[in-house]
């Protein structure tokens, strides 16, 4: 079943082509981004680091104007800080069985394989303040996966097998996604993280697919995650980053974008319709995605342009401190 809709009168992304290059013989969707000189794994040469000052800060090569997906290298400098956001759940390790702060190794795996710090950043209470403050300290701001959205907050009843609600977390990241936004620091959505940003943004969501489109082929269970191909539109950031055309993904999800968010261009869908991925229509840095990107080692692309522009941002807060 297709969707069709509030979501299918969404528009597709439009602007230049990206930059960013695919090596030779590369498959669709496959392309490769040119920074630091030596692969995935290259995390740039600190020359002053943060022993030697706060402001010290990597040369940026190509910078913005190349286009949508032109991703500036880095070159030396302060490798860029980069927030992850947590779960806050009872967990057990060894003899203990306590509510704690966590998150996949992948996550923070794949900021450092590209060159950036990852902080992890547990709900707190008093959301608003704490945002402000932690905000100060980030180049960057990844929203993970999790449970769902609250319902309630795009206006809807719950539905039985939406997961139950997690304020705290609802109000920590919707904090942090504005306060990120007011200050222009680039952001990358992932999974509940997509939805979380088109809910902020005034958008609804599907809080159970299996029954919107009659499949269970965004979430298999058990832990394991599926592969779907998506389609990504010519022209968009996203296709400056992976390629347009074809690209497989790992999906784990039963809820997903309904009516799109304010301000957001649909950048990737399946052939069922349902959105995949958007981004901002205007020139900040936003780049939501319903799939699992962490999941492949292998590509590290998404991480590494978000890294590449919490560079930009870290050169530019220390411009703007000089000025």
């Amino acid at each position: 079943m297709a969707l069709s809709g509030s979501d299918a009168s969404t528009s597709s992304a439009t602007g230049g082509a990206g930059s960013a290059t695919r090596g030779a013989g590369a498959s669709r969707g496959a392309g490769t981004i040119r920074r630091a000189g030596a692969g995935w794994g290259a995390v740039p040469e600190l020359v002053e680091g943060r022993g030697a000052g706060w402001g010290a800060v990597p040369e940026l090569v190509e910078g913005r104007g190349a286009g949508w997906g032109a991703v500036p290298e880095l070159v030396e400098g302060r490798r860029p800080v980069v927030g992850l956001t947590t779960y806050l759940e009872q967990a057990k390790q060894g003899v203990w069985d306590v509510r704690a702060a966590f998150l996949p190794q992948q996550y923070f795996d794949a900021v450092t394989a590209s060159g950036g710090i990852a902080v992890l950043l547990p709900p707190q209470p008093g959301a608003e303040a704490a945002a402000g403050v932690v905000l100060e300290g980030l180049d960057g701001l990844i929203l993970t996966g999790g449970l769902d959205v609250d319902p309630a907050l795009y206006g809807a009843e719950r539905h039985p097998l939406t997961d139950p609600a997690r304020p705290d977390r609802d109000a920590w990241e919707l904090a942090l996604f504005r306060g990120a936004e007011a200050r222009r620091m680039p952001v990358l959505a992932i999974c509940r993280g997509l939805q979380l940003v088109n809910v902020a943004r005034g958008g609804t969501l599907h809080q159970h697919l299996p029954e919107a489109l009659g499949t269970e082929r965004f979430r298999v269970g058990g832990g394991v995650f599926a592969v779907n191909e998506v389609e990504v539109e010519r022209g968009s950031r996203l296709a400056g980053l992976v390629g347009d055309g074809a690209l497989d993904v790992h999906s784990y999800h039963h809820q997903g974008v309904d009516r799109l968010g304010e301000g957001l261009v649909v950048t990737a869908r399946t052939d069922d319709g349902l959105v995949q991925a958007f981004e901002s229509d205007g020139d900040g840095y936003l780049v939501g995605v319903q799939w699992h990107p962490e999941e492949n080692r292998e590509d590290r692309r998404l991480f590494a342009g978000l890294v590449a522009e919490a560079s930009v941002y870290a050169a530019s807060r220390h411009e703007g401190a000089l000025a």
